[in-house]
């Protein structure tokens, strides 16, 4: 088990040179794809249970009305907003 901790560690610190060198490179997008795998190996090596995961996913995810009205263009302060990932496991 320890080897295998050892390993995702090792993993998570080449990662995290990569995202380093994609942000420098200007590749933000490819950064944030990398950012996601790195959370997930954080959240498998800190043995956070799944319900804490997903009630922490449902805090921060608006309801389906709040969701609408913000992409209302014509309700106040309307705007189209970039689709949010939620995790799932």
């Amino acid at each position: 088990m320890a080897n295998s901790e050892e390993r995702l560690h090792s993993i998570l610190a080449t990662l995290e040179k990569c995202r380093a060198a994609l942000v420098k490179d200007g590749r933000a997008e490819t950064a944030k794809l990398v950012s996601l795998a790195i959370l997930d190996l954080r959240i498998d090596l800190s043995k956070i249970p799944d319900s804490d995961l997903k009630a922490l996913c449902d805090a921060m995810t608006p309801d389906d009305h709040a969701v609408e009205r913000l992409n209302d263009p014509k309700s106040p302060g309307g705007q189209r907003r970039r689709a949010e990932l939620k995790l799932v496991k």
